[in-house]
């Protein structure tokens, strides 16, 4: 049965197959899952294992599968387990994204995984952390300059896939006759990179939000340093490096908008002049294409803040020979004002806890007062007591006399 969401406006409706029934990482909304006859459109299924590693399999059964089967497929040898991300109209599409050649021939899906065949599997997965770790000093004793970043294991249990990152080239076939002999599987080696390893591992960014490479990226550009100084970000090795120790892949986002809005920008080895001083530039907005420049090539003297178009029309006046008097103009328009709260001085809060503070002392000094008070009114008290006593005293003594 299909289910169906009433969307926030209240003008339709929107299909839930197309959601991931458990949170995994690369996960891909199937926008057509909601066509009629979407299911039957496409032979091809989109079956995923342990992230990121996904497949494309010949549903040669014409199995009813729905995003979030667990099914059995073809594997070399043996079979393997995995999760159904995608049926229906949309495959295709990934299949060109994955670059698969068109000649390649595809494996089949050969049922919906059993009861024993996920009892194998769960068995199969628990061995994973400690083979990995168990390989990692079989690595470490035979010398090899590489790290096992992660081990995956086949659903039938016959065949382990071991990722490792290495910098150099690695002779691992000593390492792969000892694995055989210890774990007793078919052993597998795949290289990957410090990116695919953060991955792989997952986690979240400064910005909040889980990694990039863990949730949506499956193509890794080269980041360069060059993107930074696009958009004028401090090179800071700690500010731009990511989690995986490289450049941070979303310097590359905005890289492009930021190429483009240089291009109206003047060139900042190009100096001002006027009629009393000679302007270097300083620094730049880019976005907002506001330009700061100083009468001192190293510091900060004297600056002017002017816009792009009015450094280009003194540069055009420069080359003619002409000199402005200023380089603001006289009717500039003045600086929008803020709304951001961030960037006005709020003191109303400041003004209560001051309120708060002046009727603490005041109710301090006035308990202080009371207080003075009352030990004087006390001492008074007790000094006409004792006055009391003693002309008591002398009265008894003179009537015995």
């Amino acid at each position: 049965m299909t289910e169906t969401f009433k969307c926030g406006n209240c003008t339709g409706y929107i299909c839930a197959q197309g959601c991931s029934r458990h949170a995994d990482k690369l996960n891909t909304y199937d926008w057509l899952a909601d066509l009629p006859d979407n299911a039957d459109a496409c032979d091809i299924v989109e079956v995923q294992f342990k992230p990121p590693r996904k497949g494309y399999y010949i549903n040669v059964n014409r199995l009813p599968l729905e995003k979030g089967d667990v099914v059995a497929v073809e594997a070399s040898p043996g079979h393997d387990i995995g999760t159904v991300t995608m049926t229906g109209r949309l495959v295709p599409l990934q299949v060109q994204k994955a670059n698969l050649k068109p000649g390649v021939e595809l494996k089949k899906i050969y049922r919906k995984a059993r009861q024993a065949d996920l009892e194998k599997y769960e068995e199969a997965k628990k061995r994973e952390h400690e083979t990995m770790i168990e390989s990692r000093q079989i690595a470490l004793h035979l010398g090899l300059k590489m790290k096992i970043g992660d081990v995956e294991y086949q659903g039938d249990g016959n065949k382990a896939i071991f990722y490792y990152i290495a910098d150099d080239r690695v002779d691992f076939r000593q390492l792969i006759k000892v694995l055989a002999d210890r774990f007793h599987v078919r052993i597998e080696m795949k290289q990957i990179g410090a990116r695919q390893e953060a991955g792989r591992i997952g986690g979240l960014g400064p910005c909040g939000r889980e990694l990039c490479c863990a949730t949506w990226m499956t193509k890794f550009v080269s980041v360069s340093t060059a993107a930074a100084r696009f958009q004028d970000i401090s090179l800071n090795p700690q500010k731009l490096a990511g989690q995986c120790a490289k450049l941070k892949c979303c310097m590359n986002y905005e890289a492009d908008q930021y190429m483009e809005a240089l291009k109206k920008l003047p060139s900042r080895e190009i100096t001002l002049h006027t009629q009393d001083a000679e302007y270097f530039f300083f620094k730049a907005d880019i976005l907002t294409h506001r330009l700061t420049y100083s009468t001192d090539k190293k510091a900060l003297v004297n600056e002017k803040t002017i816009s792009a178009r009015r450094a280009f029309e003194i540069i055009q006046m420069n080359r003619n020979g002409q000199k402005p008097a200023s380089l603001i103009e006289d009717d500039d328009a003045p600086t929008p004002v803020s709304n951001d709260l961030l960037d006005q001085d709020i003191t109303r809060f400041d003004t209560q806890s001051k309120r708060k503070k002046k009727k603490k002392h005041h109710n301090a000094a006035s308990a202080g007062g009371n207080n003075a008070n009352n030990a004087g009114g006390n001492g008074n008290n007790k000094g006409r007591n004792a006055k009391s006593g003693q002309s008591r005293a002398n009265n008894n003594g003179g009537g015995a006399q």
